[in-house]
């Protein structure tokens, strides 16, 4: 995907237009290379943009509804926290286990557009 984005004149313009071009399948790996919500191991970069810490039992709560949405929908949960505190990204996780699957892929896919486009203009 990082090729067919590279080789645009203005990558994240067409970044929709990159996605709906990719079989389902690209577009689940899209997702899945992104890293788990409230992971431990994350790069400094993501760590930073998803807040560091974090109640013990909230990043246990956040963990298990990952793994039910892994399983649910079949690629990994994705969503621009813009510094959001983690209770908040709960709620959220709550709220989209509740739509389809198809739903869920493209919000995945806008998701990561958004923090594409977040993460260029921060440089």
């Amino acid at each position: 995907m990082v090729e067919l984005l590279a080789g645009r004149e203005d990558p994240l313009g067409s970044a929709e237009e990159v996605f709906a071009e990719l079989t389902e399948q690209e577009q689940r790996e899209a997702l899945n290379a992104h890293p788990p919500i409230g992971a431990r191991n994350l790069s400094e970069r993501s760590a930073a943009e998803q807040g560091s810490g974090g109640h013990p039992a909230v990043l246990t709560e956040l963990a298990y509804l990952n793994q039910v949405y892994e399983e649910k929908f079949g690629f990994r949960f994705v969503v621009f926290v813009d510094r959001r505190p983690k209770p908040e990204i709960v709620e959220l996780l709550q709220g989209r286990l509740e739509r389809t699957r198809e739903e869920e892929l493209q919000t995945g896919l806008r998701e990561l557009i958004a923090i594409a486009r977040d993460r260029w203009r921060r440089g």
